[in-house]
């Protein structure tokens, strides 16, 4: 094999297929990254079984071949190459040379028929989408995933698609978010669960234009994102999803109207006196026009009020902060409506439309203020 391309277009692959390339691994071959040029195309692809990418490239095709490279010495070889020409040639014994201006590397790679290439997925009618819509709705939602493996769902998003509206949906046991948008035309149902790591890698590719789409194939057990000169394929993850609905409630006792900007600021300026892994909750007093928030931990404490517009009862309950932090930061409206019930029931950040929702569950304020 024999090929010739930029250093921009051959790092830019290398850094989106990169993504799909395992941390840790029994299986060496899945620590390359592939250099596909059979055809009449230039392509990457690295795959760790769970999740595959694959890119093409602009380049020469001098001589056809397959080569497969270990994925974090090319990588930094082709990070570190001057900003040129860069050619990349193979013998029979995998013996790689990748001559770029004076540099000059000679590495040993394996044989491509060993790697895993991306399984085929039969693609039926694509779900259109436009690149910018999608990573707003993956920002707007991931934070709430679950870390652990304890229960694996909570580790996926829902996907859950009814005649033209794309719900996306993710909860931890402490908290929902829920994303709905409306697509340009009709879909059957769809509802899957998609891996984290999954819609993580996506977002961080995905170029995000808004003038630009996306087509989203779904199987029983695969999805595939097509975009640009890319195709990203995983499994899905098995398993019925949590009844988000039954969680959701239009009921409420108390309607607060407030500035998002304010109060993430304060809430934020009240962190500063909360080391990490401490489980302090922000204390917020709800009366006529005020919102009085408030936190004590061992380093100090802190309160502050903000004007508001209140509908119904006043109101004592406390929160997780990082969760109000995390929520508040995704919502792009200028004024929020929080909505609660008790201080044991949840508080509910939604929009009119009900394009967002976020559900957040109090804790024990009584516990935090001795």
């Amino acid at each position: 094999m024999k090929i010739v391309c930029s250093r921009s277009n051959l790092l830019q692959g290398v850094n989106i297929v990169s993504k799909a390339v395992p941390s840790r691994t029994t299986m060496a071959i899945l620590e390359c990254i592939l250099i596909d040029a059979s055809t009449n195309e230039i392509k990457l692809t690295a795959n760790d079984m769970e999740l595959g990418i694959e890119t093409k490239i602009e380049g020469e095709i001098l001589e056809r071949g397959v080569i497969a490279l270990d994925a974090k010495i090319f990588s930094e070889i082709v990070r570190k190459l001057p900003d040129n020409e860069v050619t990349i040639e193979t013998d029979t014994s995998f013996k790689t040379l990748i001559i770029c201006e004076k540099a000059k590397f000679n590495i040993i790679g394996k044989s491509g028929e060993d790697f895993s290439y991306l399984p085929y997925i039969e693609r039926n009618q694509p779900v259109l989408l436009s690149q910018f819509a999608l990573k707003e709705i993956i920002r707007q939602t991931i934070f709430s995933i679950a870390d652990s493996d304890n229960n694996k769902l909570m580790t996926g998003e829902l996907f859950e698609i009814k005649e033209n509206q794309l719900k996306v949906a993710s909860l931890d046991g402490h908290r929902i978010s829920i994303r709905k948008i409306e697509l340009k035309e009709n879909y059957q149902d769809i509802k899957v669960v998609v891996p984290g790591k999954t819609l993580q890698e996506v977002s961080k590719i995905l170029p995000g234009d808004a003038n630009k789409f996306v087509n989203i194939f779904f199987t029983d057990n695969h999805i595939v994102f097509e975009f640009d000169s890319t195709t990203v394929v995983s499994r899905l993850i098995e398993g019925e999803y949590f009844k988000i609905e039954q969680m959701l409630s239009s009921d409420y006792e108390t309607k607060i109207k407030i500035n998002k900007r304010e109060l993430l600021d304060c809430i934020d300026r009240a962190t500063l006196l909360v080391k990490e892994g401490d489980k302090k909750p922000i204390i917020i007093h709800v009366t006529e026009e005020t919102m009085e928030l408030k936190i004590n931990s061992f380093i100090g404490s802190m309160n502050e009020d903000i004007d508001i517009q209140k509908e119904g009862k006043d109101i004592l309950i406390g929160f997780n902060p990082k969760f109000f932090i995390d929520a508040l930061r995704v919502i792009d409206e200028e004024e929020v409506i929080l909505y609660m019930v008790n201080p044991k029931a949840p508080c509910f950040i939604k929009d009119d439309e009900e394009k967002f929702i976020y559900l957040i569950l109090p804790v024990n304020f009584n516990a935090a203020t001795n």
